[in-house]
This record gives C-alpha cells, sequence and structure tokens, in this order.
C-alpha cells in the first residue's frame, strides 16, 4: 500500500467472541479479525491446514506472512510447531507498526503466547526480526508490493499467509501480480493460505497455476457457503480434504465465472486503490460474464430448503 503508516487513521480497540484482543482501522473500516475471534481465526485458517507436523526435526520450514498485522498468526504458528521444530526461516511483510506495538501492550495478548514466542514477536517489534539457533526471523516495513522483492529471489515459501484487509478495501494486495509474485514464491510442497474468498482472488491464484480447495469455518465463525482459500502447486500432492479445508464445491467453481472473478490489475505495483478499483469496474462492465447476483439467485433457488 502508498503511504506511511501516520496516514493509515486511527486503531480502536475491537473484542472478538473468544475473549481475545483485536483493532479496528479506522482507514480501511474494518476489523482486522472476525468477530468470532481472532484467535480461532489464527488458528483454524492458517495453523491447522499447514499441517505443521509436517515439518520434522532437521527439516526446513519457509514462511512469509504477508500483513504481519497484531501477529496473531506467525504467534499461532509458531506456538503450534512440534517441541523437536524444523529450521525456521520466517519473513514478515508489514507497512503499519502500530497494530503489534499495541497487541504487545496488551496483558491479554500477552498471556495468549509462550516466553519464547513473545520474545520473537518483541524482537520483530524493536528489531525487526531475530536470530538464534536454527530460527531467523526478517521483518520488512513498508509497501509489501515492493518488499517482497527485496526477498532474496532464490527463496521458496513452504507456508504463505495472506492476511491483508479485504480486497475491496485494499486492492494493492489482491491484485492478479501481486498474487502471481506470491504464487511465484511457492515452494513445491508450499500451501498458500487466507480467509478470503473472493472470486477475484481465487481466479487470479488458479491463473497462476495453483489448485484451489476451501477451508472450513473457524470455531464460532458463521457457517457460509465458504470460508477462505488453501492453494498449492498442483504437483504438491495436497490431499483433496484435510484439516480444515476440502474440495470447491459446484458453487464455488461457477462463482469463478461471474463477473466477480474479474481481476484487481495493478501491473507496475505501485497503484493506489481507487484506480484498480475504477480499472476492475470498467473491465467488469464489458466482460460479458454472469452477472454475480444471477449466480447468488440460482444457488438460492437450488438449495435445499
Amino acid at each position: 500500500m502508498n503511504g506511511s503508516a501516520a496516514e493509515l487513521g486511527a486503531l480502536r480497540f475491537y473484542p472478538t467472541a473468544d475473549g481475545s484482543f483485536s483493532l479496528h482501522s479506522d482507514h480501511f473500516g474494518e476489523a482486522f479479525h472476525n468477530s468470532a475471534g481472532a484467535l480461532n481465526e489464527a488458528r483454524a485458517k492458517f495453523v491447522q491446514p499447514a499441517e505443521l507436523q509436517r515439518f520434522s526435526s532437521g527439516s526446513q520450514l519457509r514462511i512469509l506472512d504477508v500483513c504481519l498485522g497484531l501477529g496473531y498468526n506467525t504467534a499461532a504458528v509458531l506456538e503450534a510447531l512440534p517441541t523437536a521444530g524444523p529450521k525456521l526461516q520466517w519473513w514478515g511483510l508489514e507497512l503499519d507498526r502500530r497494530p503489534l506495538e499495541q497487541a504487545l501492550e496488551q496483558a491479554s495478548f500477552q498471556s495468549l503466547w509462550s516466553d519464547p514466542v513473545l520474545a520473537k514477536l518483541e524482537a520483530i517489534r524493536v528489531n525487526g526480526g531475530w536470530q538464534e539457533h536454527n530460527s531467523r526471523g526478517i521483518q520488512l516495513w513498508g509497501d509489501a508490493r515492493s518488499m517482497l522483492q527485496q526477498i532474496p529471489e532464490p527463496v521458496r515459501f513452504d507456508l504463505i499467509l495472506l492476511d491483508a484487509f479485504s480486497p475491496q478495501r485494499c486492492p494493492e494486495l489482491w491484485s492478479e501480480e501481486f498474487l502471481g509474485a506470491l504464487a511465484h514464491r511457492l515452494a513445491p510442497q508450499g500451501r498458500l493460505l487466507t480467509y478470503s474468498r473472493s472470486a477475484a482472488v481465487r481466479a487470479s491464484l488458479k491463473r497462476a497455476g495453483l489448485s484451489l480447495f476451501s477451508l472450513l469455518p473457524a470455531p464460532g465463525e458463521r457457517v457460509g457457503w465458504s470460508s477462505g482459500t488453501l492453494a498449492t502447486p498442483p504437483d504438491s500432492n495436497c490431499p483433496q480434504a484435510g484439516p480444515g479445508w476440502r474440495l470447491l464445491s459446484a458453487m464455488e467453481w461457477e462463482h469463478l465465472q461471474t463477473r466477480a472473478a474479474v481481476p484487481f490489475r495493478d501491473p507496475v505495483g505501485n497503484a493506489t486503490a481507487e484506480v484498480i478499483l475504477e480499472r476492475r469496474r470498467l473491465e467488469q462492465e464489458h466482460c460479458g460474464h454472469e452477472a454475480t447476483n444471477a449466480w447468488q439467485r440460482r444457488w438460492r433457488r437450488d438449495s435445499p430448503s
């Protein structure tokens, strides 16, 4: 995103149903987490489908956290790693330092994590990362689109945690080009995880050559037709269903044929949200795809009463 954290407006306390602390951004007009629970969301959308037991002692685990925010996703993953864990290389991308700073000031947030995990979060805040035996973290502060390019090209990630504000509010980080760049950075067995079920996002990931799966709802989350996306390289041998995911339904596949699937485009990688949204609106007007509300009506009609 363009600009500095100072331009991102006020952040306000936002309690969630599982008791965990979150924030609401006035600039984006959204909360950082589902009202059902910040901790529940991190565990269900990012930890469970990661299947961290795949990474045993002596193996390598490379993680990219896109939009570190308050730190829930990274902290939950670190907390869930096997005791004799893998060699960890972690990278974080984030524009605004304040969410992590405000989270670390909250006793309720601190109480969720072990001392080693809290120490890493504090090191990210103060030093921009950490260096330990078999574990290294590097935080890049700034526009994620340009910061991604600072990560050495050979690095391929086993896990990409994509947790930007929603595509309509922050289209810069859901563009065809940015998603393609993330897909390019996945290791052969890698998994990209996001709460987003957007047709535009899924269609872009599919065009980037990834296989798509649908995430299951987090505990306490209202059950809908979809709750997020897991994307993997086609030869990753990811099972059709697993802890926290399933195949896309016929309804979800048809969603990718509607106007909602027209991508967010940012070819140079520095466009504002307004430019990206207007470009997409014009493309939707002339794309010839089925109107998304027609898809909604058809599936309401076809769904069992």
